[in-house]
C-alpha cells in the first residue's frame, strides 16, 4: 500500500513514468497486479464513482460479464491467497479501508474515521453503521473474530497471510503459541463501533494493509461451520456485492447487495463470470461481444495476439507496468535442488530477453533482482536505489557452476528435471521456452507438467514439486510485500528456503521506522536471496494487457495490478 502523501506523488508519477516505459504486457494468474497509466476510453488506472456523467446514459442492463482463467481455491479471506480470489473478495466484502487507486492513499471503508496515538502504536476505528447481507450490524467484534481466525495456529490450513498481521502486537507470538491467550494481541473491540488496534512498531503502510483480504471482518455465522465458505447460502459478505450464482468449474455469479452502506454508489446489478482457462476462447468471446473486458489480472489475452489486438482494438487495448515478478522458485530440500550451484546455472543459463521478444510478446522487463520497478523505497523507487545486479546470464560460467555442483552431489549426469505450471497457454510457452534453453545450454532433459491451478497451489504448499513456475504481485506499496514471505517458515515460502540471517533482517527492517535503514535491510536481504541463495529464479517484471469495452467504466487498477468492479457501470451501447 502507500505512505505519505508527499512520498505518495512523487510515486505516481514514478509509476505514470515506468507504465510509459514497459510498454506492452504479459499475463498474470497467480497474486494480484498493475500500475496507473489510462487508455483512450479513460475508464481505468483510477476509482471512479460509478455515476454517468455529461450525455452519457446508463445501459438499462447492468450485467457485467468478464472471464476467470480459474476457479478461485476459496473465498474465505483467511485462506485465499491468489488474484482470482482477490477479483472476487474485493467484490464480496470490505475491510476497515479502501485503496483510492488515483491518490494511492487508504480512505474510509467500513471504518469511518480514526484516531492514531502520537507514537504511531495505537489505532482506533470508528465504524460507520454498515449491515451485513443478511441485515446483522457490521461490528468491531467481527474484525476481532477475522483477525483470530487468520492467526490461530490450530487452524487446518493455517492461514497462508498469517504474518501478514504480524504488524500487531503479541500476534506472532500467538500464531508460534509463545502465548495462548488472544486477549493479549494487538485488537480490541472497545463497544460494538469502536475497534482499538495496537501495533508492535509504527507501520506507516498500515492503513493500507487493511484495505487487503486478510484483513477483511467475518460474519458470526462463520464460527462453528469450517466449511462456511463452499457454499454460497453460507456466505453473508458486507462488500457491494453477494455470491448469488455458483457452478463448480463453470460461472460464478454477484449480485449487488443491497444492504452495502454505500449501495447508492453501485451501479451495476451483476456480475457474470465465466470460468474458461482459454485465452484464445476469452479473445474470441470478447470480440464476439459476449465478454466485456477480457485479459490480466483474472483473464489471459494469447501472447502471440498482443501485437494484433493492440493494432486492432487501438481504443480498447491498455497495456501497463505493474510492481509484479515472475520467476520461478526451486524446493531447495530436494536433491539437486539444495545445491546453491546448480540453482544458479538454471539461472543464468536462460536469455530473458529473447524470451520476451519471441514468446512473452508483452514488452515485459528482464528481471535479475525480485522486487519489481514501482514499489517505493527510502526516497524514490526502491529499483532506482537498489540495483537487481545480482547475477548475469552467462552460459559458460553457468556451465562451470554446473559441472562443480554435480560433483558436490555426486553424480555426473542430472536427472531430468520436473518443471511444474499451472493450466495457462501462456504459462506452458514459457516453461517449453526455458526447457529448451536448458536443454542446449547445460544440455539438461526438463519434463513440463501442467497441473489445475488448486492442484498446482496446493503442490507448491507442500512441497511437492521440483521447480515450479509462481508469480507475486505487491499487496501494498512496501518492498516488506515481496521479501518478508520468505523467512523460514512463511506462510508463502513454498520453497522450504530457511536462513536465520534472512528472518533477522526481515525482522529488523519491520521493527524500524527509519526508511534509509529498512532500505540497507531489504537490499542486504535481496541480494540474499538472489546473488547468494539462488533460491528463486527472476525472469521478468510484468506488465498488465487487458481489453475494455468503450461502454464500460469505472473499473479500478491499482499500482500492483489487482481489479476492482465494484463502482464499475456500463454505458448505453
Amino acid at each position: 500500500m502507500k505512505k505519505s502523501k508527499s512520498l505518495l506523488l512523487m510515486i505516481a508519477m514514478v509509476l505514470v513514468i515506468g507504465t510509459v516505459l514497459a510498454g506492452c504486457g504479459g499475463n498474470n494468474a497467480n497474486k494480484g497486479n498493475n500500475a496507473a497509466a489510462t487508455n483512450a476510453a479513460g475508464n481505468e488506472g483510477s476509482t471512479n464513482t460509478g455515476t454517468a456523467t455529461g450525455d452519457e446514459k446508463l445501459a438499462a442492463d447492468q450485467t457485467l460479464r468478464v472471464n476467470l482463467t480459474a476457479e478461485p481455491p476459496t473465498f474465505d479471506p483467511a485462506q485465499a491467497q491468489d488474484s482470482q480470489a482477490n477479483t472476487l473478495l474485493r467484490t464480496m466484502y470490505e475491510g476497515l479501508t479502501r485503496m483510492n487507486d488515483e491518490t494511492g492513499q487508504a480512505e474510509p471503508g467500513i471504518a469511518e474515521k480514526w484516531d492514531i496515538s502520537p507514537d504511531g502504536l495505537v489505532y482506533t476505528f470508528h465504524l460507520r453503521d454498515a449491515q451485513w447481507s443478511n441485515g446483522d450490524p457490521v461490528e468491531a467484534a467481527d474484525f476481532v473474530r477475522a483477525w483470530k481466525i487468520v492467526l490461530d495456529p490450530n487452524t487446518d490450513p493455517t492461514a497462508p497471510y498469517a504474518y501478514q498481521l504480524y504488524y500487531l502486537k503479541n500476534a506472532e507470538e500467538y500464531y508460534t503459541k509463545k502465548i495462548t491467550d488472544f486477549n493479549e494481541v494487538g485488537v480490541k473491540a472497545v463497544d460494538a463501533k469502536t475497534l482499538e488496534v495496537t501495533l508492535k512498531a509504527p507501520t506507516p503502510y498500515f492503513l493500507g494493509l487493511l484495505s487487503f483480504y486478510t484483513y477483511y471482518p467475518v460474519h458470526k455465522s462463520v464460527e462453528g461451520n469450517p466449511k462456511w465458505a463452499t457454499n454460497k447460502d453460507t456466505m453473508i459478505t458486507n462488500g457491494a456485492f453477494t455470491l448469488t450464482g455458483w457452478t463448480t468449474g463453470q460461472s460464478l455469479e454477484v449480485t449487488k447487495n443491497e444492504k452495502y452502506w454505500d449501495a447508492a454508489s453501485i451501479k451495476l446489478s451483476k456480475i457474470d463470470f465465466s470460468i474458461v482457462n482459454s485465452g484464445a476462447t476469452e479473445l474470441l468471446s470478447y470480440k464476439n461481444g459476449e465478454l466485456d473486458r477480457a485479459g490480466a489480472p483474472h483473464g489471459e489475452i494469447p501472447q502471440e495476439q498482443l501485437p494484433i489486438v493492440k493494432k486492432e482494438l487501438p481504443n480498447e487495448f491498455v497495456s501497463k507496468g505493474i510492481a509484479a515478478t515472475y520467476y520461478y522458485e526451486f524446493n531447495v530440500t530436494e536433491k539437486p535442488f539444495n545445491n546453491v550451484k546448480i540453482r544458479k546455472a538454471l539461472a543464468m543459463s536462460i536469455n530473458r530477453q529473447a524470451l520476451i521478444d519471441n514468446v512473452t510478446l508483452g514488452g515485459q522487463l528482464p528481471a535479475f533482482g525480485y522486487v519489481p520497478p514501482g514499489i517505493a523505497g527510502a526516497d524514490g523507487e526502491f529499483r532506482n536505489a537498489v540495483k537487481d545486479d545480482y547475477f548475469k546470464e552467462d552460459i559458460e560460467q553457468a556451465k562451470t557452476l554446473l559441472a562443480e555442483g554435480m560433483k558436490e552431489e555426486g553424480v555426473t549426469t542430472l536427472p531430468p528435471v520436473e518443471l511444474s505450471y499451472n493450466t495457462s497457454e501462456g504459462h506452458k510457452k514459457v516453461a517449453l521456452a526455458i526447457a529448451d534453453m536448458w536443454k542446449q545450454a547445460l544440455g539438461i532433459t526438463v519434463n513440463t507438467v501442467n497441473q489445475e491451478w488448486a492442484v498446482f497451489i496446493d503442490n507448491r504448499q507442500n512441497l511437492n514439486y521440483q521447480v515450479a513456475r509462481a508469480g507475486w504481485t505487491a499487496d501494498y506499496n512496501d518492498p516488506m510485500t515481496f521479501l518478508d514471505m520468505w523467512v523460514t517458515g512463511g506462510g508463502n515460502n513454498d520453497t522450504g528456503y530457511a536462513n536465520p540471517e534472512y528472518d533477522k533482517l526481515i525482522a529488523d527492517a519491520k521493527a524500524s521506522s527509519d526508511l534509509a535503514k529498512r532500505q540497507e535491510d531489504f537490499a542486504a536481504a535481496e541480494k540474499m536471496l538472489i546473488q547468494d541463495d539462488m533460491v528463486l529464479m527472476p525472469i521478468y517484471y510484468y506488465t498488465n494487457n487487458s481489453l475494455t469495452k468503450e461502454y464500460l467504466k469505472g473499473v479500478s487498477l491499482d499500482f500492483s495490478g489487482a481489479i476492482d468492479f465494484t463502482r464499475a457501470y456500463l454505458l448505453e451501447h
